[in-house]
């Protein structure tokens, strides 16, 4: 189990350090992917399953749709169409594709190999975890909600000003 913990932090932290050096968003986010998912095994080698799942459902799944409606957002150009197809190339995907096949390999050997004893963790029952939040985190949980919807909104309005400006040259030159 200690090897596994191991093998998970250092997916984590290559795949964070794909993400920093990417150039290309969707590159970056598929690292980021990655680095979610090897944190999430890492929370199950410590034995918060239940964290661990959080993780894959809140940030694999929630935020990082999030981050992907901001870049279609944000990219509105007929360039970065044509440059969508290019995404799909085996030379993207092959490294998060490889780092993912580490970390399944990893659930595999803890789910087969290891016999963990009925006392060696406590269940947390969603309802307690929901209770904790909601009850003295309340402050922290909205104002995580609230920062979310800012970035949000500062995404949709910094897409809608690129479109204005844009119109507003293609008039100025029509014009001329």
């Amino acid at each position: 189990m200690e090897l596994t913990f191991y093998i998970a932090g250092a997916v984590a932290i290559l795949s964070t350090i794909m993400v920093i050096t990417r150039y290309n968003m969707i590159h970056a986010l598929l690292y980021l992917v990655v680095s979610f998912l090897a944190v999430a095994v890492v929370f199950f080698t410590l034995g918060a399953p239940f964290m661990a799942a959080l993780e894959i459902i809140i940030y694999a799944g929630a935020i990082v749709v999030l981050i992907i409606f901001v870049i279609m957002m944000l990219n509105l150009s007929e360039e970065s169409i044509r440059n969508e197809k290019e995404w799909m190339k085996p030379s993207i995907w092959i490294g998060p594709a490889l780092l993912s096949a580490v970390l399944l390999a990893e659930l595999v050997y803890i789910f087969t190999a290891m016999e963990v004893p009925a006392s060696a963790t406590i269940p947390v029952d969603a309802k307690l975890v929901g209770l904790a939040l909601y009850g003295p985190y309340i402050l922290g949980v909205q104002l995580c909600g609230m920062l979310l919807m800012a970035g949000i909104v500062g995404a949709y309005h910094l897409g809608r000003q690129k479109r204005k400006v844009t119109h507003r040259f293609l008039e100025r030159r029509s014009a001329a």
